[in-house]
């Protein structure tokens, strides 16, 4: 064995129902176009959330089985979000059903309303997701014996969004990893540290002991050194400060330092992102193992929308681990990837294989007929 597979050894396809499982939150996204929420008059609507995307993602553009492991209110929100799941050709049979009040005083569907930026104005996200049904899981909502033994999968992938939405789904993240620990599924955990969610718990140091936590169950975790600062404890000033933005040695740092934290960790992973100008940005991927850093093809991405390009980067990313690829390969899918994502409405990349691989070519983007 070489490259992904022999850093991530996995159980065999034929053997398992799904490739890879995510569990997290999945929103209604709520776009206004090339308008400004606070003057919308019509809106598009998206299905959308960090874990979730990496999951529609491997299935939409890669082909892969995936499963949702969510929760939505018995309301027609929720029947709306569970539709677009589907459509995707993500399974949505492990979604679990929350009795709706008819208000959602108790239980609802989480939203969330996007605009995209452009030039000097930056893309501007509002959520409305308090008391939504994923908020309220918990670590006995899921038969972990069965996803994970049972019926199968070879990859678990969550993330610090969910993990930061209570204090029982902080709970569920770490259940999940330490069953697919357990029954040697592979595993990703995507920082993505949001302040405003974490700093609504009730133990001030619930963000870096429950990420610690989950960390160290994980073969690959995603994130930067800031959110490693914020997520494990490490200082930032100790990593070196970027000379530009795409500067790839601060984060290099922060990912050996985890490394070196984490015996299992096998490798850690991040994008670099110019985003001076909210209309094109400098992108690229990076993947870090013990004893070497992967940098992916640079690239001036024109934005359309840029949200989703992170998600889009690790659904690429696994991509090449499912496949077995080598890990440059895999970083440059990943990269790829996360390109397409930007250019296209909505949270996910919209793409093909094929288009993956041209952009990957770096062949020019002349119309196709």
């Amino acid at each position: 064995m070489s490259g992904a597979e022999a850093l991530f050894p996995l159980r065999p396809a034929q053997q398992q129902r799904w490739d890879c499982v995510a569990l997290g939150e999945v929103m209604l996204r709520f776009d206004p176009g090339e308008d400004r929420i606070r003057s919308a008059r019509s809106f598009r609507v998206w299905e959308g959330g960090g874990e979730y995307n990496v999951a529609r993602g491997l299935r939409s553009t890669f082909g892969h089985r995936t499963a949702a492991l969510t929760a939505l209110p018995r309301s027609e929100l929720g029947v709306l979000a569970e539709s677009m799941i589907a459509a995707s050709g993500t399974d949505t049979a492990q979604i679990l059903w929350r009795d709706y009040d008819g208000i959602g005083r108790n239980t609802r569907m989480g939203l969330n309303f996007t605009e995209r930026g452009f030039g000097l104005r930056a893309a501007l996200g509002v959520s409305d997701r308090a008391y939504s049904a994923a908020s309220q899981i918990t670590p006995e909502d899921f038969d972990w014996e069965a996803l994970f033994g049972a019926q199968g999968t070879r990859w678990l992938h969550t993330g610090g969004i969910f993990a930061a939405l209570s204090e029982s789904t902080a709970r569920t993240a770490v259940a999940a990893v330490r069953a697919a620990r357990a029954h040697g599924v592979g595993m990703s955990y995507d920082l993505n540290y949001r302040a405003s969610l974490w700093n609504s718990h009730p133990d001030p140091d619930a963000a870096q002991r429950i990420n610690c936590a989950v960390a160290a169950e994980c073969d690959l975790l995603v994130g930067d050194e800031y959110s490693f600062a914020a997520c494990l404890g490490m200082e930032v000033a100790d990593l070196g400060k970027r000379s530009t933005p795409m500067d790839l040695v601060p984060a290099q740092a922060a990912a050996r330092r985890a490394l070196q934290q984490f015996p299992r960790l096998k490798a850690v992973a991040f994008t670099l992102r110019d985003a001076s100008n909210a209309s094109r940005n400098g992108w690229a991927g990076v993947l870090c193992t013990r004893d070497k850093t992967y940098l992916s093809a640079q690239y001036a991405v024109d934005i359309l929308d840029r949200v989703g390009g992170g998600d889009a980067f690790v659904s690429g990313l696994l991509h090449g681990v499912l496949s077995g690829t080598d890990l440059q390969q895999a970083v440059e899918l990943g990269a790829a990837h996360g390109v397409l994502a930007m250019t296209t409405p909505g949270d996910n990349a919209m793409a093909s294989l094929a288009e993956v691989e041209s952009v990957m070519r770096g062949e020019a983007a002349a119309a196709r007929r």
